[in-house]
């Protein structure tokens, strides 16, 4: 199914980070991000890793990488968390979708089953009932 609002929300609040790429050090660090530098391996063009959980961050960042004429890459990555396969599936299916479907069949069968009780309780529906079975059975 097609994500929703919520779902797409759930998604950026949640699930996926924002890592920006650098050849240098930035000097001035924007708050909300983690800095890594990563090992020299031949054929990396890049050295330092900053991860932002927020976009909003990321941004900030990138603004500042932009004032200085830096170089830098980025890229949105899922999260490495217990919860990302519960909110974000691996085959984009609706989370929001999901759920609501697993709540109105449980409360249908909710129903269905206190129906089921209430006629069965009635000695007269029993009787009916015990009778077609006894008919079926021939």
């Amino acid at each position: 199914m097609q994500l929703t609002r919520f779902d797409r929300w759930l998604r950026e609040s949640f699930v996926h980070e924002t890592h920006v790429y650098t050849m240098r050090p930035v000097e001035d660090l924007p708050s909300g991000l983690r800095h890594e530098e990563l090992p020299d391996q031949p054929g990396r063009k890049f050295k330092h890793r900053y991860r932002a959980k927020k976009s909003r961050n990321a941004d900030k960042l990138i603004r500042v990488l932009k004032q200085n004429g830096q170089m830098f890459t980025t890229r949105v990555v899922d999260r490495e968390s217990w919860y990302v396969p519960y909110i974000a599936p691996k085959d984009n299916r609706s989370v929001t979708w999901l759920v609501i479907t697993r709540i109105c069949m449980a409360a249908g069968l909710f129903f269905l089953v206190g129906i089921l009780i209430r006629l069965w309780e009635d000695p007269d529906m029993r009787a009916n009932i015990l009778d077609s079975f006894k008919i079926l059975k021939g």
